[in-house]
């Protein structure tokens, strides 16, 4: 489908009578909606309102509850997305943009339509794209695989960049959280009438979906709403309201606004989209400009340095707490964990050299097999590689060990359960950013995926990646050896899998106290 007809497609919904004989139909507590059954008996519901439209009067507050509907709301296509410009001119997964105002809704994937006594574990998606950018509406995150496996999924949109997460004066901080923890509420209220269990809820994520994943983990507002956590390439940094509120205020005056949000209300949607990325940064441990050593000091002494974006997730003891030390703290330690990286995620090449890598890894005390690991993994990419390989350490890998550590001394190992996705595309050499969705959601022929992966997925890869990840939303348990204060082991996810104890050697010695 061309995205024009899609756009077109997806206009405002009217309630109709709809023929429940023949169309699936379930009672949520705004109202009935019907679905549109798919292959394999499972029936998708897209686009149901979680929260009212935040236009208006209600733009950059927090979340308010949508109005209820008479007749039944037809949910046959996806709802308008908060993202209304893409990443970029191209992204890896497939992120449709669908114009409308009804921006906050969830999309159901049920085999089990209007069963409560089906109690099937579910599974809730955060989308990443750097909390600027993003859609729940991708081929990628389709439930159809989940949902034949027994497991019910929904996929949930937030608002992004400046007006979710945006700093003024007089606005609720992180409102792209406060949206998400709406969804999750509403799949308290709603999730058994779909065929789900309330108290079987897993929330995942991938990169800005990830982190967010993280943050809601440790948040005092989603306590108790999910009993475990998926965390794809989590981007997990700590903000602070210092760092924002300079920024915040020198996007009012370049707007010529007050930083306050009587002023923002006055400035069009699309006028903050032409400008916000000027303003969407900040600095964070890696630059191409900055030194190995100093890249591997500023991650040693703070692994959890920002992402370098400036409209993302900011501590404000209410909705967000720094995660790394609420993990330590033992905040969300009944919370089981899987959360991982891919070995390479934004490849990119420089002028770093790996000789640079290996003396700066030896005078920060990291021992010779870690650093042969390391070295292994440029030579399988190309040197061309290496700078880009410290970055992905700084930035995704060092965290994910960071946070295991945290929650061993939280007292939460025993249920933390490491990944590292390893298999290399033979479209471009690569284990990078977002490859090892696919595998996950078991969607080999998605949109999209053999322009990335090619045509060839490996099935065997598919099926254990898919099936585990199915176990652990079923379980809250994975079968490999998790976390200890003396392993940071993971499961390798490559042509062949297995444990390997030593998987995140490098991120390890080199966070270790010294």
């Amino acid at each position: 489908m061309s995205d024009d007809r899609q756009n077109e497609e997806n206009g405002d919904h009217q309630m109709t009578t709809v023929d429940a004989a023949t169309t699936p139909e379930v009672t949520t507590t705004a109202g009935r909606v019907s679905g549109v059954q798919r292959d394999g008996g499972v029936t998708a519901f897209l686009g149901i309102p979680f929260a009212a439209p935040p236009i208006g009067s209600r733009r950059f507050l927090a979340p308010q509850r949508p109005e209820a509907w008479s007749g039944s709301r037809p949910c046959d296509r996806f709802g308008p997305t908060p993202q209304r410009r893409p990443f970029g001119p191209v992204t890896t997964i497939p992120e449709p943009s669908i114009p409308g105002d009804d921006t906050l809704s969830v999309n159901v994937f049920t085999p089990a339509p209007g069963d409560a006594r089906a109690a099937l574990p579910v599974l809730v998606w955060v989308h990443g794209g750097g909390y600027f950018a993003g859609s729940p509406a991708s081929p990628w995150y389709d439930g159809t695989a989940f949902a034949r496996d027994g497991v019910v999924v929904v996929t949930l949109s937030y608002r992004l960049g400046f007006d979710g997460f945006g700093w003024m004066s007089d606005a609720p901080l992180n409102r792209g959280i406060l949206d998400q923890i709406a969804a999750l509420e509403w799949v308290q209220e709603n999730i058994r009438a779909f065929g789900g269990d309330p108290t079987r809820v897993t929330i995942a994520g991938q990169s800005a979906g990830g982190g967010s994943v993280l943050t809601l983990m440790t948040s005092p507002r989603a306590r108790g709403l999910f009993r475990a956590a998926i965390s794809h390439s989590g981007a997990a940094g700590h903000l602070a309201v210092a760092t924002v509120e300079p920024i915040g205020r020198a996007f009012a005056a370049a707007m010529a606004v007050p930083p306050t949000r009587a002023g923002w209300l006055g400035v069009p949607e699309e006028t903050v989209l032409d400008h916000e990325r000027e303003f969407n940064r900040v600095d964070g441990a890696w630059a191409p400009d900055v030194p190995t050593e100093r890249v591997f000091a500023a991650t040693a002494a703070d692994p959890m340095a920002t992402s370098g974006l400036a409209f993302a997730p900011v501590v404000d003891g209410d909705s967000v707490v720094p995660v790394a030390d609420a993990a330590a703290a033992g905040r969300g330690a009944e919370v089981s964990l899987l959360l991982g990286a891919t070995r390479n995620e934004f490849a990119f090449p420089g002028g770093t050299r790996l000789a640079e890598v290996v003396a700066a890894a030896t005078a920060a005390g990291i021992g010779d097999d870690a650093i042969s690991r390391f070295a292994a993994e440029v030579e399988r990419v190309g040197e061309q590689y290496t700078g880009s390989q410290v970055a992905v350490l700084s930035m995704f890998r060092g965290p994910v060990v960071h946070i295991a550590s945290q929650r061993v001394a939280g007292r939460a190992g025993e249920h933390t359960w490491l990944y590292d996705f390893a298999y290399h595309s033979p479209v471009d050499g690569l284990s990078a950013h977002c490859y090892d969705l696919p595998f996950a959601w078991g969607l080999p022929h998605a949109a999209g995926v053999d322009r990335v992966l090619g045509t060839a997925m490996p099935a065997a890869l598919t099926a254990t990646m898919h099936g585990l990840w199915v176990e652990f939303v079923t379980t809250g348990r994975l079968p490999w050896a998790a976390a200890s204060e003396s392993m940071p082991g993971a499961m390798v996810f490559d042509t062949e899998c297995g444990f390997d104890p030593g998987a995140y050697a490098f991120e390890s010695e080199l966070l270790a106290p010294r």
